[in-house]
């Protein structure tokens, strides 16, 4: 465990990428609902980088906090902490003015059933935070579920590719989308749309549902059997980064990794390391939810982490009985059933 918490800590130390842009962002930055899964790290990595760039400036916090562990943690490492539900508009008002807002409060697992708080969440709430800060920068978080489903050999969706989202969670996310993109051009706000598919880290994750399951001995479902991934923290460098691409229009950007990786490669690497034999139930389709970074990578270089050191850092937390956020991705979801 000693190794892998020196290794986490050197994967989460900012790049001179980061810290370089870091001082070129004009004014505090402000992540409203940090207490999601990448939150708490992108925080930290915030504030690493504005120490390591010798400036002055506000890591801002805002969540519910029902975990208060959470808050206290994320004190300890420097970000400032307000708890505020964002559903309320006397407290969304009361938050202090800030010119660089990054927008990471949404709902997706649990809509069905709880339909309306989702569309709240992801459609309704965008529009009010979109007023209270017109006169800020927002890179606002959606998702890769909004695109269509594409032909593996296709080489993904890339932001040309117009939305067809399906389920209530994806239309919700094009709501969101949507909505900040109004006021974007109604407020001359400038403003990212921030589309990740997926974020990955040892703890949660595709690449760890893979290698549990081929730990666990527990049949790998390969009806969705190509994915992109990237590492939770060159995703982290590259939302705080986007702030220095705001426009007006909103601008796209899909955030992953360059790689469409099989699931079934994923698994063959981690049963070699294990020893095990994977095991696979249900035939592939030949189609899947597969975004095209390319513009991603132009603005910002490939991920610094590689998907094999994603594979062999998760493989020794698996072995060596690491917890995880119990938070599946249900990447196989092909109904938009969340």
């Amino acid at each position: 465990m000693q190794n892998l918490a020196e290794l986490e800590k050197e994967l989460s130390q900012p790049s001179s990428a980061l810290i370089a842009d870091m001082a070129q962002i004009d004014g505090d930055i402000m992540l409203l609902g940090i207490g999601g899964k990448m939150g708490p790290s992108m925080g930290k990595l915030a504030v690493d980088a504005v120490k390591a760039a010798g400036i002055s400036k506000r890591i801002i916090g805002v969540s519910r906090f029902s975990d208060p562990a959470a808050k206290v943690q994320l004190e300890k490492v420097g970000v400032e902490v307000i708890s505020c539900d964002l559903l309320d508009d006397g407290q969304l008002q009361a938050l202090p003015d800030v010119p660089n807002i990054i927008y990471l409060a949404g709902q997706k697992f649990g809509t069905t059933g709880n339909e309306a708080f989702t569309w709240a969440m992801n459609a309704y709430l965008p529009g009010r935070v979109a007023e209270k800060y017109r006169g800020s920068r927002i890179v606002a978080f959606s998702s890769g579920n909004v695109l269509p489903f594409v032909p593996i050999h296709s080489g993904g969706a890339d932001e040309g590719v117009t939305p067809d989202p399906l389920g209530e969670y994806a239309q919700s996310c094009l709501g969101r989308e949507r909505i900040f993109s109004y006021f974007s051009q109604k407020n001359q706000t400038p403003m990212l749309i921030y589309r990740l598919n997926y974020a990955v880290d040892f703890r949660y994750g595709v690449v760890m549902e893979i290698g549990k399951a081929v730990w666990e001995g527990r049949a790998i479902d390969l009806r969705t059997e190509n994915v992109n991934v990237i590492w939770q923290g060159d995703a982290n460098e590259v939302a705080i980064r986007s702030l220095l691409h705001c426009a007006t229009p909103a601008k796209v950007l899909n955030v992953t990794g360059p790689e469409i990786l099989s699931t079934r490669w994923l698994a063959h690497q981690f049963g070699i390391i294990f020893g095990k034999e994977p095991v696979f139930v249900n035939q592939p389709n030949d189609t899947a939810l597969l975004n095209n970074a390319s513009e991603c990578h132009r603005l910002f270089g490939y991920p610094r982490v590689t998907v094999r050191e994603i594979i062999d850092i998760t493989a020794a937390w698996i072995i060596q009985g690491g917890e995880t956020l119990k938070k599946p991705t249900h990447f196989q979801e092909r109904g938009g059933k969340f």
